[in-house]
């Protein structure tokens, strides 16, 4: 299905980007576009890859003319662009708005212009429940996404979302703060040890996106169903893994944090479709006639959210064996001489 195809990944010089890139560069790809707004980084890409096949452009997901140029003849988008920092998001809600869900909409409506055939966009566990701007911000995305996959033949672009949770090791998480720390001999930053979070790979975000670009169907939300791990248990493992014990230093929950993540809000859980591995989220079809809908609900299910303290909890142990599966903890190690 990628012979001869075009893919344009926005945001692509991110975790998510390298972790496609090393995926797909061997694959039947005519070619893989990384649209994003850092030279720098694109050098940096463009140096270590040193293939042909990549070609970078320079654009903001805010300036629909960028996207439109980056979009011509593209088979496939992969939305990846964002402001994840859930810090940064509180302080400046605003940018926020204009990259998460601005930047969604000029997206959307670049690839529908261009007829791109199938759209899928990444959205984050922070969407289910928001108390961040972060995660309001992503929650509006997605509203966003059903909304404009509403109005459009999906024979023509097919428009989907996946949702996922903490992914390990991608830059600005955790994984890699506590690492640095240790190498620093700097006792660990934790906020709350009972805090829960999903634990997902890059490559496991990557079969996600991959997952909802076979399957989805218009406007739907794919998730991933995944382990999860309490705070305390990923300093454990951490520690285990590098053979030290940490001293701690608790500073307490910061801005916009929650004690646990949703994948699936109670309400998603009623109307979600198990696929195994996979939750399917369809979209709601109703049109603009909200008359029926004052007279007439839907049924109610007694099924929970889907939250990263309901799921499987991982020991110890597993997540050490999860975190030694990752590049990025091996090459740490092999540069570490505790």
């Amino acid at each position: 299905m990628f012979k001869n195809k075009i893919l344009l990944i926005t945001g692509g010089t991110g975790s998510f980007g390298n972790a496609v890139l090393k995926r797909f560069l061997d694959s039947d790809f005519k070619e893989i576009r990384i649209f994003s707004r850092d030279e720098k980084k694109q050098d940096d890409m463009r140096k270590k890859y040193n293939n042909n096949k990549i070609k970078f452009y320079i654009g903001d997901v805010r300036d629909i003319n960028s996207i439109k140029d980056a979009v011509r003849d593209v088979d496939y988008i992969f939305h990846a662009a964002a402001l994840k920092q859930v810090p940064s998001c509180e302080f400046f809600p605003m940018e926020a708005v204009k990259t998460n869900v601005i930047g969604t909409d000029n997206v959307l409506t670049a690839a529908i212009d261009a007829g791109v055939s199938n759209v899928v966009c990444l959205s984050t566990d922070k969407a289910a429940y928001p108390i961040n701007a972060m995660g309001t911000s992503k929650a509006m995305m997605e509203k966003v996404i059903v909304a404009k996959a509403r109005n459009i033949d999906p024979e023509k672009t097919r428009i989907s979302a996946t949702r996922y949770g903490n992914v390990m090791a991608s830059r600005g998480s955790v994984i890699p703060l506590f690492i640095e720390q240790i190498k620093a001999g700097k006792p660990l930053t934790l906020t709350d040890g009972e805090m829960t979070r999903f634990m997902m790979s890059l490559d496991e975000a990557v079969d996600l996106v991959l997952f909802a670009f076979e399957h989805a169907e218009q406007g739907d939300i794919m998730v991933q169903k995944a382990p999860a791990s309490t705070i305390n248990t990923l300093i454990k493992a951490i520690d285990k893994i590098f053979n030290v014990q940490s001293d701690i230093k608790e500073i307490g929950i910061r801005h916009g944090e929650k004690m646990y993540e949703s994948l699936l809000t109670k309400e998603e859980a009623v109307r979600a479709i198990d696929m195994g591995d996979f939750y399917r989220v369809p979209s709601d079809k109703r049109d603009l006639n909200y008359d029926k809908y004052y007279e007439e609900g839907n049924p109610t299910g007694l099924l929970d959210e889907y939250n990263s303290d309901n799921t499987e909890q991982l020991t110890v142990d597993e997540l050490a064996e999860k975190l030694l599966a990752l590049d990025e903890v091996q090459a740490e190690l092999a540069n570490w001489e505790g």
